[in-house]
């Protein structure tokens, strides 16, 4: 395959777009970086990533201009919008970033020009959605005057070992002349291969399940934890023993947060709705990863009164506060959750998390993040998030942080039976 001479803009530099940007620039392709967020530019810039995903020495030796400047886009002939895909408080899909994205570009768009879309949508957002939304604001003619494809992302945020590189990756066009050049922009990046789908739709579809799949896996073993502490059983150890059949699968039970696993089912249950079928599965699984939260808040608020703390005005520890371990992602973080439920009773919560931005954390949750625990001072400690930092601390590290009765709630089940009091 022939070097793509495509000038790349690839809109939004967080998880997905800087990962991108920078395998694109590395493969020899002129990409510009381009995001809003002129702050966050900026740190780019100094070669410095908030997020920790980029290393300081692939920003210094990238090819890659990064910008906030909309007229830097002039020029580009392809543009990956890289944005994100939330939800709304009623739980429908937001498309207001795919579509401020759309008005981004669409001055900039010449005939000829690719939009390709990676965000996680409900089948026909591209072409039903975004088609529409950048031919009214360009004056261009979609399909005609510029071309559309869809890649869904695959990034996990955190993970050393399973990168962009190396994640096959799913490519898709409205014709196959455009798939071709879609090939083009991606096959030098992407080390695993590409996966060519049917449709536009289809690789809309196969995205939206994907995560959805994972969603209703973590629902079952949650049910399970429920049903089990019911029981007097320990679920992790109940799993340990199912796990010696060949073919079960190896989900453990825990909060369901991030940018993907806990939204994107909606987007398919939204659009399912639309078209007259009520998702019951789906759902039922979703309320299930949503309500985890507050459960394990009150059940260390029952463990307190049983060991004959009130919870009023009790010092609570909260470890951890990003969606999943090992990185600073605090979007859709369900940990939230456990901190209001907790606050509700009127306990002293203090989080730390010392991989997350704390100014960031007390601007969207309105949390405000310790520098560092005291020793010796809480009532109760809730592990809440399994960050390699505090796993190499240990059981008795981490009880020396609570008072001598202090009670000890392992979410994540990282530390040994025997150093906790609970565990989900």
């Amino acid at each position: 395959m022939h070097k793509t001479q495509e000038k790349i803009a690839v809109l939004g530099q967080g998880y997905v777009g800087l990962p991108l940007t920078l395998g694109l620039a590395k493969s020899g392709i002129e990409v510009i970086g381009f995001d809003t967020n002129a702050r966050l530019i900026d740190r780019l810039l100094n070669g410095k990533d908030p997020n920790g995903e980029a290393s300081d020495a692939a920003l210094s030796d990238t090819t890659a201009k990064f910008s906030a400047n909309p007229s830097d886009l002039e020029g580009c002939t392809a543009f990956i919008l890289t944005v994100p895909t939330p939800i709304t408080r009623a739980k429908k899909p937001n498309l207001d970033p795919v579509l401020g994205a759309a008005e981004t570009v669409a001055p900039y768009l010449t005939k000829g020009a690719l939009v390709i879309l990676e965000s996680t949508v409900y089948p026909g957002v591209t072409e039903d959605v975004l088609a529409p939304a950048l031919a009214e604001a360009s004056g261009l003619t979609a399909q005609v005057d510029f071309k559309l494809g869809y890649s869904p992302e695959r990034v996990n945020p955190g993970d050393t070992v399973y990168t962009l590189e190396n994640i096959v990756k799913v490519i898709s066009a409205q014709d196959e002349e455009t798939l071709a050049r879609v090939e083009a922009i991606y096959a030098p990046v992407i080390t695993a291969g590409l996966h060519k789908a049917a449709n536009i739709k289809t690789a809309e579809a196969a995205k939206v399940i994907e995560n959805t799949q994972r969603d209703l896996n973590i629902a079952l073993v949650n049910e399970f934890a429920l049903i089990f502490a019911r029981m007097g059983l320990d679920t992790l150890e109940v799993l340990e023993a199912a796990g010696t059949k060949w073919n079960f699968l190896p989900f453990k039970p825990g909060l369901v947060g991030g940018h993907c696993i806990g939204v994107d089912p909606y987007y398919l249950t939204y659009r399912a709705e639309q078209l007259g079928y009520h998702p019951e599965v789906i759902l039922a699984g979703r309320r299930i990863n949503d309500h985890m939260g507050s459960y394990v808040a009150q059940e260390v608020i029952k463990a307190m009164l049983g060991r004959g703390v009130n919870p009023a005005g009790a010092r609570v520890l909260v470890m951890g506060f990003a969606f999943k371990e090992n990185c600073a992602d605090t979007r859709n973080t369900r940990v939230s959750d456990i901190v209001g439920e907790l606050q509700s009773y009127a306990a002293r919560v203090e989080v730390w998390d010392p991989r997350v931005d704390g100014d960031a954390v007390a601007e969207d949750y309105g949390i405000k993040p310790i520098e560092a625990p005291e020793q010796g001072a809480y009532d109760a400690i809730v592990l809440a998030v399994g960050h390699q930092q505090f796993v190499e601390m240990g059981g008795a590290a981490i009880r020396a942080l609570g008072k001598p009765e202090a009670l000890l709630y392992d979410i994540k089940g990282v530390l040994a039976k025997s150093e906790s009091d609970m565990r989900l």
